[in-house]
């Protein structure tokens, strides 16, 4: 027959990345950019899905037939075990209808099923955002109306936690592993016997700071902000996720921009990143706390795993505790979402329903 390939569709708020998959390599990848102007012609994130559909045939266009399934980025959600979803009834209707929230990874399981249906093919999502798998006891605070939820890069953590494995020769099943994702947002999982069962949530503003997101800020001085008029609620939305972090201190995400700001002798930019590197140490820390022996590794992952400098600020503090560390710099989507679409494929795993 036909070469059984995955299509896999990834929006994102300014894009979308498609690729066509065989078992083990991408064989063909296109992105498109989306402009705001094409964008603010649509009232919801929603409304798109007429629009990138059509991007999606055009790309897939006479190859209908060799798809084996199709695969989506996931979007929120209910908070879900990690694996692979069948895209069914209720997970369409709560995507479109956005009962937890807008965001173009919505468009995911919607995508993937629009093209799936009629070639009679299944469509699946996996790890979406919002895999919580939290012990009972992560959940409470100190505050009884404040329970602590988990959102975190759970599909690249999940991804580089089973290449660990691989490389171990072990099941992620039988791990211990602390796992820091290092991007615009930082999350750090503690990841026990294949569930992350404990994580900063980093869309909360818990954990880090990080290039773009302040993280866990000394709850007086906020609320003290707040009553005495100096930011008003709307103000500090921004702070929590886009606005805070790096951009905060020095004006820039752009890691690169603030080594070399570094190398040229600021001392500000110094102190700044460093004490960002600080704060994803001591959070290893509390995820090793949480796993409670010695890791069987320690992996750093997402786009700043890429600066040498950035790692080893960390690595020295940390390294004691877990057997190996590995660094698996950047984000593979697209390979992400394409092994979670085989492994149901190949049987190793069964499709999880969306309940």
């Amino acid at each position: 027959g036909p070469a059984r390939l995955v299509l896999v569709v990834n929006p994102g708020s300014t894009s979308t990345k498609l690729a066509l998959c065989s078992r083990t390599e991408v064989l063909q990848v296109r992105k498109v950019d989306h402009t705001s102007a094409q964008l603010q012609a649509f009232p919801t994130v929603v409304s798109q899905l007429p629009w990138r559909l059509e991007l999606v045939r055009e790309f897939v266009d006479g190859r209908e037939n060799a798809l084996a399934a199709v695969v989506g980025l996931g979007g929120l959600l209910s908070p879900v075990a990690g694996g692979t979803y069948r895209v069914n009834e209720k997970l369409r209707a709560e995507l479109a209808a956005g009962t937890w929230g807008e965001h173009a990874s919505n468009l995911g399981g919607l995508l993937a099923h629009a093209v799936a249906a009629p070639l009679a093919v299944p469509a699946y999502i996996v790890d979406p955002v919002v895999v919580d798998e939290l012990v009972d006891r992560a959940r409470v605070s100190g505050w009884p109306a404040i329970q602590r939820r988990s959102v975190f890069h759970a599909l690249n953590q999940k991804a580089v936690a089973r290449r660990a494995a691989a490389e171990l020769g072990r099941s992620y099943g039988e791990l211990a592993l602390l796992v820091a994702h290092l991007g615009g947002g930082i999350t750090v999982g503690a990841h026990r016997d294949g569930r992350v069962i404990d994580v900063n949530n980093g869309l909360d503003g818990e954990g880090p700071f990080s290039p773009e997101r302040c993280g866990t800020l000394p709850v007086t001085g906020l609320v003290r902000r707040v009553a005495q008029g100096r930011d008003q609620v709307a103000e500090l939305w921004p702070r929590v996720a886009g606005r805070g972090g790096l951009v905060d201190h020095l004006g820039t995400s752009d890691a690169r921009e603030v080594e070399a700001r570094i190398d040229s002798g600021d001392a500000q930019a110094r102190l700044v990143y460093e004490a960002m590197a600080y704060q994803v140490a001591k959070e290893l820390g509390r995820a090793a706390a949480s796993v409670g022996r010695l890791a069987d590794a320690l992996i750093l992952t997402g786009g700043l795993a890429h600066s040498r400098y950035f790692t080893g600020l960390i690595l020295p503090r940390v390294s004691w505790l877990a057997g190996t560390v590995l660094v698996y710099p950047g984000e593979d989507e697209i390979q992400a979402l394409n092994a979670g679409a085989w492994r149901v494929l190949d049987g190793a795993e069964g499709a999880l329903e969306y309940a």
